[in-house]
């Protein structure tokens, strides 16, 4: 066996508590909360340099394309992108990147690190030390977690209780884990805090592939026989491997501290002193926020006046947020939708999604900006019989070559160079150029500059959804009817 440390990033989840920047089309991980960089990103530059591995990614269908667009932007590949057919928790997802790794690996047993892809966490160099500093615990056959020194007493996480004082220091040297805290009220996390011998739960892992396929054995035998069935009738599609529908529905939707952790006796702890958070609200985003003397935390795009320990947030250069004599505010504005919540009620934002799902309202779900593999198109504005939208192509890409039943298009070219099929005719539009594409005329459109292209794009006719495609090439291999 190596030293050589293999991550794997979990990224999948609904998105819902940061509604409504995060939003299940598109969730927290892949935004541009924190910096230049999604968090996705800077989990995976995190977990990369000497010691490390190329890292295996598990997320779900919806996300495959933004995964490798956004790996590729940081210069990171993947050695594995696996696709869930539907979410089962951590307990199964983790079991599959063990055991598509143990393949990969021809059988060898492998460490594996086991890390949401929607955390911060600052010091990246001090996190990689406290992660090869349990190596040889891991390897010594013990399922490592890691604990978050605690700042404050935090009823939103689980807590990890040890069997002896952590030590002022926080150094990252592996002790037995004597047990898991749930969530605790906040006279109960005071204590944890007081008493110097609990961590916050990170959800965090370190172990071999033969350790933890070895505890699904012992605790888990029919979660291990349904996901070994579903790895091995794995499927390639392009670069991802899809793992087989059939025997992941027969999967229990559980957590790998319920399935495993809380079961097994040869856990260890290692402590991390650095900063962390989940960004689990919008209260902690505001708590791990750049904050001026005020306690205000503002985006580009907002203006405070007279408020106190508020965040204010613009997701849209072109849309002005002002606050005026706030106290305690989560303001979070977007083209679409608009949050307006007290920093003791973000927790709440899970509900209010829910409720406007229960309404069918579209921004429960879905961003106005829909991301595809060849970039990202949204809409200016519609009426019963017309829909107006910006399409941006990435530099190379292409849309498949389709036609439609029910539309009509106009594409008007506003930034760089399309490359335009209709029928058997190919030619170059260019900015301030224009063309039409008949009902039911087979076309494609093509970036074949090296900068984005941008176009406008007006559609007719009696139906406008976007499953009204017929397909007929995709370098993405989507099916008939798959939009884009």
């Amino acid at each position: 066996m190596t030293d050589t440390i293999h991550p794997l990033l979990l990224c999948g989840g609904s998105g819902t508590r940061l509604w409504p920047l995060s939003r299940k089309s598109y969730p927290k991980q892949f935004a541009r909360l924190t910096g230049d960089e999604s968090l996705f990103q800077t989990s995976a530059q995190r977990l990369s340099g000497a010691g490390f591995a190329a890292p295996l990614i598990i997320t779900g269908s919806d996300y495959r394309f933004v995964v490798t667009e956004q790996l590729s932007a940081i210069g990171v590949g993947a050695a594995a992108t696996i696709i869930e057919p539907e979410a089962r928790n951590t307990a199964p997802a983790i079991l599959a990147g063990a055991l598509v790794l143990e393949a990969q690996q021809n059988g060898a047993d492998t460490l594996m690190l086991v890390a949401p892809s929607d955390h911060v966490i600052e010091d990246a160099a001090l996190f990689r030390a406290a992660a090869l500093a349990a190596v040889p615990t891991a390897q010594a056959g013990q399922l490592v977690t890691f604990g978050i020194r605690p700042t404050r007493p935090e009823t939103g996480y689980g807590w990890l209780a040890l069997s002896q004082d952590i030590g002022a220091d926080f150094a990252p040297v592996a002790q037995p884990l004597e047990g898991f805290v749930e969530k605790p009220d906040a006279e109960t996390a005071q204590a944890l805090v007081e008493g110097g011998r609990h961590l916050w739960n990170a959800g965090i892992f370190l172990f071999t592939t033969a350790t933890l396929i070895a505890a699904f054995e012992k605790y888990a035998p029919q979660m291990l026989k349904a996901t070994r069935e579903a790895v091995a009738l794995a499927e390639q599609d392009l670069h991802f491997t899809r793992l087989a529908p059939e025997p992941w529905a027969t999967l229990e939707d559980d957590s790998i501290d319920y399935a495993i952790m809380e079961k097994a006796a040869n856990l260890s702890v290692v402590p991390y002193g650095g900063a962390w958070s989940d960004l689990g609200s919008w209260e902690a985003v505001w708590r791990d926020g750049t904050q001026d003397a005020d306690g205000v935390v503002t985006s580009a795009g907002a203006t405070a006046i007279g408020c106190h320990n508020t965040l204010l947030r613009s997701e849209d250069p072109d849309q002005q947020l002002v606050g005026i004599g706030l106290d305690d505010i989560i303001a979070i504005a977007m083209p679409d939708a608009v949050l307006v919540a007290h920093r003791d009620h973000t927790q709440q934002v899970k509900q209010a999604v829910s409720i406007l799902k229960a309404q069918d309202i579209a921004q429960a779900d879905t961003l106005p900006r829909d991301y595809r593999p060849w970039g990202w198109f949204e809409c200016l504005g519609a009426g019963t019989r017309f829909q107006v939208k910006r399409i941006v192509v990435n530099p190379g890409a292409a849309l498949s070559l389709q036609s439609h039943h029910h539309r009509a298009e106009h594409w008007i070219v506003v930034e760089g160079t399309a490359e335009v099929t209709i029928d058997d005719e190919v030619k170059l539009v260019t900015e301030n150029q224009s063309v039409y594409i008949p009902l039911g005329a087979v076309h494609r459109m093509v970036n074949p500059g090296k900068l984005p292209m941008v176009l406008i794009e007006v559609q007719t006719g009696s139906y406008l959804g976007e499953d009204d495609i017929v397909r007929y090439e995709d370098v993405y291999a989507r099916g008939q009817g798959a939009k884009g």
